[in-house]
């Protein structure tokens, strides 16, 4: 037998039935066995991690890039070399901030060959549901979207409107002809309302937690009379774990995602003026943050994404009443949610399953997620004990504001391999499709 390209060893191997100590060759960017640690075959390169964990790479489905038309914001490369650094290899790019957003077959291309040559992970789209795009879902869906994002409320941006609840029925129902994924953001606009003022109390006082429930319990019947498969994205409101617990159990096909600052920050820790901590829905309170901590680890909640949603400087000043909602997280995800995780007596697999096998799942993406024979061969070299303060000027973002600023975290990305290539400066990212 031919030698492998590479081989990896570690001694904190997470693997699909847990952590042990092992070897992954790799051939023609694939993994290729799966061995005990002391039997590594021969190879052309060689990684001896010791107690550096060795982990799939991750798969974030909720990165906004902005790019096309915006990417003074974003784009390709800034966002997908941020990606490599935090052990994310795959990515899928939300159908909005970009110009044209994806809603037509015709703006899908656009986004593809503004994508193209310029990625370092590899990266998918998901489509639009808008008012007025029905008819565009199922040429959409084959072109390879791997969904269809819709809003229930003002999405921020004026070319990306939101669907009444009846439009919503008859998106979820045209995406249930063809067993497709609505992803959807979840708050009820009635429930909103504009902030008293400029703090960011009044800006929490404008989002409460019952316009999620609210919007969640809409999401929970349109997927039961329709039969189309769901996402509820970003929730925030630990109140509605409740009612999608009762769904799952009554068959209905609903998901849910939460983020690494619903996870880690709370409301408290939020200064005057720290408008870089706006988001929507908003960071709640520390009792509300323990309550996603359960319906995580109680299964509830499937991921854990970013939602990174950066923005120019200057679009963040003012109150929080006036600046764009959107945190920019997308390198500092795993390092963030493993702090937090490990305080409360969660292992890497608990971390792998949230932030690798639950995103890959949800979106379809053959040959990722896990460390297994045939799959892709990304892999991430994290070392686990390591601490270190976060510097924004270390980030790769092209807008390096961030509320993890001065937060010392656990957790260091060291190595990021896509199919068996250590990221470096070139992209060898592919665009993907369903």
């Amino acid at each position: 037998m031919r030698e492998y390209d590479l081989v990896v060893r570690s001694r904190r191997t997470v693997l699909p039935d847990g952590e042990r100590p092992a070897a992954v060759a790799v051939r023609d960017g694939r993994i290729a066995a799966v061995t005990g640690h002391d039997e590594a075959p021969p190879a052309r390169s060689r990684a001896d991690l010791g107690d550096v964990a060795l982990l799939p790479g991750l798969v974030d489905t909720h990165v906004h890039v902005n790019e096309p038309g915006r990417t003074e914001w974003e784009g390709f490369a800034t966002a997908t070399r941020a990606a490599a650094a935090g052990g994310v290899t795959t990515i899928v790019d939300m159908p909005l901030n970009s110009l044209p957003p994806v809603t037509t077959a015709g703006a899908l291309a656009v986004k593809r060959d503004a994508a193209a040559g310029r990625c370092f992970t590899d990266v998918g789209f998901w489509g639009g549901a808008v008012p007025g795009n029905t008819h565009e879902l199922r040429a959409l869906h084959d072109g390879g979207v791997f969904g269809f994002k819709c809003f229930t409320a003002d999405s921020g941006v004026p070319e990306f409107p939101p669907l009444s609840y009846a439009e919503m029925e008859e998106a979820f129902a045209e995406v249930a002809s063809f067993d497709g994924l609505v992803i959807v953001h979840a708050e009820d606009p009635g429930s909103l309302s504009a902030p008293l003022g400029g703090a960011y109390d009044d800006f929490l006082a404008s989002r409460p937690p019952s316009a999620e429930s609210k919007a969640v319990e809409q999401v929970i019947r349109l997927a039961e009379t329709t039969g189309v498969r769901a996402h509820v994205l970003h929730l925030s409101a630990a109140g509605c774990a409740e009612p999608l617990a009762r769904a799952r159990a009554a068959g209905v096909r609903v998901t849910a995602e939460t983020c690494p600052h619903y996870l880690t920050l709370t409301a408290a820790d939020v200064r005057p003026g720290a408008t870089h901590f706006k988001c929507c829905p908003p960071i709640r309170d520390a009792a509300n943050r323990d309550g996603l901590w359960r319906a995580l680890a109680a299964g509830v909640i499937d991921c854990v994404v970013s939602d990174h949603s950066p923005c120019p400087p200057e679009l963040k000043r003012g109150g929080f009443d006036e600046a764009w909602g959107g945190i920019s997280s997308l390198q500092l995800g795993l390092p963030a949610v493993w702090t937090e995780a490990r305080r409360r007596g969660h292992d890497l697999t608990d971390v792998v399953c949230w932030m690798s096998a639950a995103p890959t799942a949800l979106a379809g993406l053959p040959g990722k997620g896990a460390i297994a024979v045939g799959n892709d061969a990304d892999l991430v070299a994290f070392a686990p004990d390591e601490v270190f303060t976060v510097d924004p000027a270390a980030l790769r973002t092209r807008h390096r504001r961030t509320p993890y600023a001065g937060r010392e975290l656990t957790g260091v990305v060291r190595t990021t391999w896509l199919r068996g290539e250590a990221v470096d400066g070139t992209p060898r990212g592919r665009l993907l499709g369903r």
